[in-house]
């Protein structure tokens, strides 16, 4: 009898009734986490409804009684920087969650250029994507315990989930960095070799996937090309190879369960997917913006982004691009307040859509996190933006913002190029120019009356404007002609 009742509790425990009644915390909550600095913190978990929870952390402990689903949460105080502690959590059962730093804790997703790890030796397709720059020497010097990354599993679903099982946190080094996303890394050792604080990265990219998937459904829904597909979706009745790319559905999997951890910000680096759709992508992606900081419950989470790099053939004469509106769709999005955009116009390559300096792209990310998300004014964070123009005696005088220390030539040229300049029939000829201060002056023969400029308009550009500090130019026009008109074309 003692051994049939004895067998009745070990299944009663193993159930997963039994499960519920002791308490367990999310895969994101576990040994080598960073917890954000400077805030408040949630650590939230699942136990018996109406069981007492308490959580003990730095010599205080925090109560709290879960809801009638079962999911509990406490709130921890502001912490500065610090670590490694120790967390228990004491419920029915007693977990202990151990080697726990304080710092900056930032999100990265996006697809595959931010999905491009180091060097993976357990990518299921081996050179799939490239490695990037001395990758080999990278990950060998990649010796930095207070960097940390947490890997979130692929997931699709139809319903945002409470749970993704995710990969555990791991401390850098040689050992292990090679599956950390480059960018990511890249962007972290920057911060961490400036500011000497645990820099925390939650992974959750996926390749090929575009920005509507990774929209809540109920902000998805708000938006007219995408409402009806938000009402029919559901779950296919046989597995689908491509439904990752079905419209919120990585948000579900991928995001929802991550909220609401307390982020210093998040770095996005995506738009491959959706270059045929850049007029929708003007009201996406601000959209996607906003749901992230009202569902992780920070309204001012400084948001970073990569415009795209260049990509493709390079073309002779000015021409329409849907890479360069994409970019432009991608820039509109700093109207929103705390966001940042690094500048890749200059760093990719033309017959590979995954360029292999990932390093500049972490610098330039962290330049404008220095500025957005850390309060850095003196730091120059960005090349030389558009700001004004004027005609006089038929020439353009371009004016940049982020050139208060002048204006130069990518190192090797002499030339200045990747300028077009039209009059009033919308056609673009090259235009030849000189450097002035924080002004480009422009002028060409074929347009004596010029109404309009762009630069580096094009899927694989060849601008060569840069500020002092060695930043490129962004890519810009001041028209909004519709067609996108060329050299001798209507």
């Amino acid at each position: 009898m003692k051994t049939t009742l004895a067998l009745a509790l070990a299944a009663a425990l193993a159930s997963p009734l039994g499960a519920r009644a002791t308490v367990r915390l999310p895969a994101l909550v576990g040994d080598h986490l960073v917890l954000q600095r400077n805030v408040p913190v949630p650590v939230w978990g699942w136990a018996a409804p109406g069981e007492q929870v308490t959580v003990t952390f730095r010599g205080h402990s925090y109560s709290a009684t879960p809801a009638a689903g079962g999911r509990w949460q406490v709130m921890l105080p502001a912490m500065p920087a610090g670590g490694p502690y120790t967390m228990t959590i004491q419920g029915q059962n007693t977990l202990t969650v151990q080697d726990i730093l304080v710092g900056d804790v930032w999100l990265a997703s996006g697809q595959s250029n931010m999905e491009l790890p180091l060097r993976d030796p357990n990518a299921p397709k081996p050179g799939a994507y490239p490695l990037p720059l001395i990758a080999e020497q990278e990950v060998a010097a990649a010796n930095y315990p207070q960097i940390r990354q947490f890997t979130v599993k692929k997931t699709v679903a139809y319903q945002p989930q409470a749970e993704n099982e995710g990969y555990s946190w791991q401390e850098c080094s040689p050992a292990t960095a090679g599956s950390f996303s480059a960018v990511g890394y890249f962007f972290a050792r920057d911060l961490y070799q400036r500011y000497q604080v645990p820099i925390g990265l939650i992974s959750s990219p996926w390749g090929g996937t575009p920005a509507e998937a990774w929209v809540s459904p109920e902000v998805l829904a708000q938006l007219p090309d995408f409402k009806d597909k938000v009402a029919s979706l559901a779950a296919p009745a046989t597995p689908d190879k491509n439904a990752q790319n079905t419209p919120t559905v990585l948000y579900n999997g991928m995001i929802a369960p991550l909220l609401p951890y307390a982020l210093k910000g998040i770095i996005w680096y995506q738009g491959e997917s959706n270059v045929d759709r850049a007029a929708q992508y003007r009201t996406l992606f601000p959209a996607l913006i906003r749901d992230w900081r009202q569902r992780f419950g920070q309204p001012a989470l400084p948001f970073l982004f990569v415009q795209l790099a260049n990509f493709t053939k390079e073309t002779p004469l000015p021409a329409k691009s849907d890479w360069a509106e994409l970019r432009e769709a991608q820039a509109q999005a700093l109207a929103l307040p705390h966001t940042g955009m690094a500048v890749a116009i200059d760093l990719g390559e033309g017959a590979d859509i995954h360029p292999a300096n990932k390093q500049d792209v972490g610098h330039r990310l962290a330049l404008v996190a220095r500025q957005v998300a850390y309060g850095d004014q003196q730091v120059v964070a960005a090349g030389p933006t558009y700001q004004s123009m004027r005609v006089a005696n038929g020439q353009v005088h371009v004016k940049f913002a982020n050139a208060s220390a002048g204006l130069q030539l990518r190192t090797g040229t002499t030339t200045l190029t990747g300028f077009a300049v039209a009059g009033a029939d919308h056609q673009f000829h090259w235009a030849s120019g000189t450097l002035a201060g924080a002004e480009v002056v422009l002028t060409c023969a074929a347009v004596p009356a010029p109404v309009a400029v762009r630069y580096d308009w094009a899927n694989n550009p060849t601008g060569n404007l840069y500020n002092r500090e060695g930043l490129p130019a962004a890519p810009f026009r001041t028209d909004q002609w519709v067609g996108g008109a060329v050299q001798g074309q209507p």
